[in-house]
């Protein structure tokens, strides 16, 4: 049914950059990215709404930017200044409209891995 494909995971240096994107099949209310780490729990790394309000993780401020186009609903995320500790795999989220157009359910992408090099 839904379908959320992200890309742009890889391999890259400490400093590097790299740019997520992940296309929903279908028109969204809000999309996110969330990261999970070896050892460590799936954790929030930043939110936008279609009004283009933003919201980071601490750990991401200053360094990550999300990004979305309405119109594909595709989000973004721009990672600038990477450290090895942004290893994870990074995984799409959207949560979908209602009939109304209201906030309804939530999906998930496939996740993509992000390797930062030291």
């Amino acid at each position: 049914q839904v379908q959320l494909v992200g890309s742009g995971g890889g391999l890259v240096q400490a400093g590097g950059s790299l740019r997520l994107s992940c296309a929903a099949s279908v028109d969204t209310f809000s999309m996110a990215w969330y990261r999970r780490a070896p050892g460590k729990q799936r954790e929030l790394v930043a939110t936008i709404n279609r009004s283009g309000t933003t919201n980071y993780a601490d750990f991401v401020k200053g360094r990550f930017t999300i990004s979305r186009a309405n119109a594909k609903n595709t989000v973004y995320l721009q990672m600038n200044s990477l450290k090895p500790e942004d290893t994870a795999v990074y995984y799409c989220n959207a949560r979908g409209r209602t009939y109304f157009g209201a906030p309804g359910s939530d999906y998930w992408g496939q996740g993509t891995q992000v390797t930062v090099s030291s």
